[in-house]
């Protein structure tokens, strides 16, 4: 152990160092500004400084999201603390791991409402897996290496670290290595092999069995392990908005996304199920519709790191708790023990029937009969140009479901999306991350002009930094998915949703005033050009002004608070279940 006379933010900053930050995302201010000072000498940690505190979130998240390592952003006190709140609940929900540093007021001052105070730890509390409050230099470095075991272990997800302005302003020995201290933290990832075992023997018995994933088996990196189980099973695999890209989108056994918005053949095949072999995925709402009438033949085998999540929402016949590459690669032996004892599943009629929904039921839109652009053509040429190894991140709403829809993904982690928040802004930032952790990638963001106009000022901070993300804009002049479901639910009274955006702002100007490249793009014959001349743009970040028909809507769609049964092909036009054969 060696020891070294410091400050608290000389501390940090060694800290950060030891456990291998290389970027950090940040503002400074007056609580956090005596970790910036060493942060100024720092030759291992590059940080880029971002125009708003969301933005330094999101870019952690899409920075991870990437990477596979933990993302870390950092913010004052007070406000600066508080702009991190979406996108750590953003995180939360969609288990990234993530560390969020922030200053806060003297630890004499604290509770006494001073000047930029807010308790951080207290807001956060819900939404962090653990949060930590530092008043004492000495607790710094080993709180950073708890801060990033916890988050990037077991399930992952963000973990903040909040400490005090004379906590690092302080001098004191600092000793490194340092010893955690969680005895409370044993995340589970190995499966329990009876459960496994009967996992195994209910698959090869069931006659309409579904493997339906999510974002679990991203996160885990278990896509191999899953192809494998999937072809040595034979069973239809269905991808949740989370886990596109785990199992490929052209693999004759996908069925596509389910929920929502899914693919017809998704839906119906976990409707008509009879078992259920739920791998990381949490059984959300936007997946099952009204939950007492999701899958209501199915049995429910249900594998996931985190056992808050096994039964929350539906009873489990077989919980499995444990890492889900663990349970896979387990599930695949236990399933070739069956196959060897002469147990195999047989899926022909139940294949039978997928088909019949895949064919008469395929994705498609129409094109709008003025001549103008359709979103959903737009995005699906730039899924085709720019191909399968970029990285695609989309903003939530009409154009977040056409990016999951026309996008085809053949390889885990390359589409980006809040999926668990749906936090509009998220996607300028989250290219802007990735951009950074991978950047040798195209990173393209399919953003709405909605939420483009929440977060855009971080094309300043890609624009300085030199990182040259491309940004679509799909331009509806609209907050899109909400005034769809006021066409369809309430008498197409339109109220607050016409954004003018068409006109203001002039996106193209926009992005030159940031030190963009700015175009724009509003006639069909020009998309495949427009999408070619960004393309050849390397040097800086590129916007695109998609202009398209305002009243193009997201189908397949499940009314909110409906169950899945329920689902609309189109205004007023439903698929025939029992005929689709």
């Amino acid at each position: 152990m060696t020891t070294e006379q410091m400050t608290g933010a000389q501390a940090l900053v060694r800290a950060l160092e030891n456990v291998g930050v290389d970027t950090v995302f940040g503002i400074p201010g007056g609580a956090i500004l005596p970790a910036y000072d060493p942060l100024f000498d720092s030759r291992k940690i590059r940080h880029i400084l971002v125009r708003h505190e969301q933005g330094a979130g999101h870019a952690a998240q899409g920075y991870a999201m990437v990477t596979g390592r933990v993302g870390v952003c950092m913010a004052t006190s007070g406000p600066g603390a508080t702009n991190l709140v979406t996108p750590i609940a953003d995180a939360y929900m969609d288990s990234v791991p993530m560390v969020a540093i922030t200053g806060q007021v003297p630890s004499a001052a604290i509770g006494t409402d001073a000047f930029q105070e807010a308790d951080i730890a207290g807001i956060t509390m819900p939404i962090t897996k653990h949060n930590f409050l530092i008043t004492d230099p000495r607790d710094i470095g080993r709180t950073i290496v708890e801060a990033f075991h916890i988050a990037s272990t077991g399930r992952p997800g963000p973990v903040l670290v909040d400490i005090s302005k004379d906590a690092l302003q302080a001098t004191f020995e600092f000793e490194w290595p340092v010893q955690m201290q969680l005895p409370g933290y044993r995340p589970v990832t190995r499966p329990h092999s009876k459960q496994v075992r009967e996992a195994a023997r209910l698959l090869t018995a069931a006659q309409r069995p579904v493997l339906y994933v999510g974002g679990g088996v991203v996160k885990a990196g278990a896509s191999a392990e899953l192809r494998v189980l999937a072809e040595l099973t034979g069973a239809p695999v269905v991808t949740t908005l989370m886990a596109k890209g785990a199992f490929p989108d052209s693999h004759p056994q996908h069925m596509g996304m389910p929920g929502m918005h899914g693919n017809v053949g998704a839906v119906g095949a976990l409707q008509k199920a009879d078992l259920l072999v739920t791998l990381g995925a949490r059984f959300d709402d936007r997946v099952t519709g009204k939950l007492d009438g999701f899958a209501p033949h199915a049995k429910v085998v249900h594998a996931d790191i985190d056992p808050a999540e096994i039964s929350k929402n539906r009873h489990a016949d077989v919980p499995i708790v444990g890492d889900a590459r663990e349970v896979i690669a387990d599930l695949i032996v236990a399933v070739q023990a069956e196959h060897d004892a002469g147990r195999r599943g047989d899926y022909a009629e139940w294949w039978r029937q997928l088909e019949a929904w895949r064919e008469t039921y395929p994705l498609g839109y129409d094109q709008p009969e003025d001549g103008s652009l359709s979103p959903q053509h737009v995005i699906e040429r730039i899924g085709r140009m720019v191909g399968p190894d970029a990285y695609y991140v989309a903003g939530v709403g009409q154009h977040q479901m056409w990016a999951a829809q026309f996008i085809k993904y053949e390889r885990p982690g390359a589409f980006l999306n809040s999926g668990g928040a749906g936090t509009m802004g998220y996607a300028v930032p989250a290219a802007m991350g990735a951009k950074v952790g991978l950047p040798d990638t195209q990173v393209w963001a399919i953003d709405g002009d909605g939420c483009f106009q929440m977060t855009n000022q971080e094309l300043a901070t890609c624009a300085i930094e030199g990182i040259p993300v491309k940004i679509a804009v799909i331009n509806n002049g609209n907050l899109g998915m909400v005034r769809q479901w006021q066409t369809l639910f309430y008498n197409e009274r339109y109220s607050n949703t016409n954004l003018h955006s068409r006109r203001i702002p002039d996106f193209v100007k926009l992005a030159e005033a940031y030190g963009c490249v700015g175009l724009r793009c509003d006639r069909p014959e020009d998309v495949d050009a427009t999408i070619a001349k960004a393309m050849e743009i390397n040097d800086a970040p590129v916007v695109i002004d998609f202009v398209v028909h305002q009243d193009a809507m997201v189908w397949p769609m499940v009314a909110a608070g409906t169950a899945n049964d329920d689902i609309k092909i189109a205004r007023d036009l439903a698929p025939d279940w029992e005929n689709g054969d």
